[in-house]
């Protein structure tokens, strides 16, 4: 199996959670905020529900960069909106984020090997390398 096909198979799975479980993106920005003060700062006057759902359609930008090695205008307009002229999101952060992100991964995914962690890692590192690149050139 290609890390693509073990990535979306893990996609899948991750979204497919009990109603007493917060689902994955909920789970994972707990884990985000817990990481770090910096983090919970970053925050602390944000509506975490409309966040998860723009985290969620940035999350296909992310997938779909790796894909087509194109750019979309969502990914774009993050990646200005975090770049040093705006929110000043720490490039290191993004590392900090996706640690979190697979660990995430591990507690949802039953089947989670570090197989899978590294297909998370792959598919999401160029959008995350587009985004690191940006706090300084957007």
């Amino acid at each position: 199996m290609s890390f693509e096909e073990l990535f979306d198979a893990s996609y899948e799975r991750v979204l497919q959670t009990p109603p007493e479980v917060p689902d994955f993106f909920e789970g994972f920005y707990r884990r985000f905020l817990m990481s770090s003060p910096e983090v919970r700062a970053l925050f602390r006057n944000t509506d975490m529900a409309v966040q998860r759902s723009m985290l969620k359609k940035s999350f296909f930008s992310l997938v779909a960069f790796y894909a087509s090695g194109n750019v979309d205008d969502v990914l774009h307009r993050i990646a200005c909106l975090h770049s040093a002229r705006h929110l000043s999101i720490k490039p290191y952060l993004y590392d900090l984020w996706l640690d979190c992100l697979t660990d995430t991964v591990r507690a949802y995914d039953q089947e989670c090997s570090d197989d899978i962690e590294l297909a998370w890692r792959l598919v999401l590192s160029p959008g995350i390398t587009y985004m690191k690149f940006a706090y300084d050139h957007f």
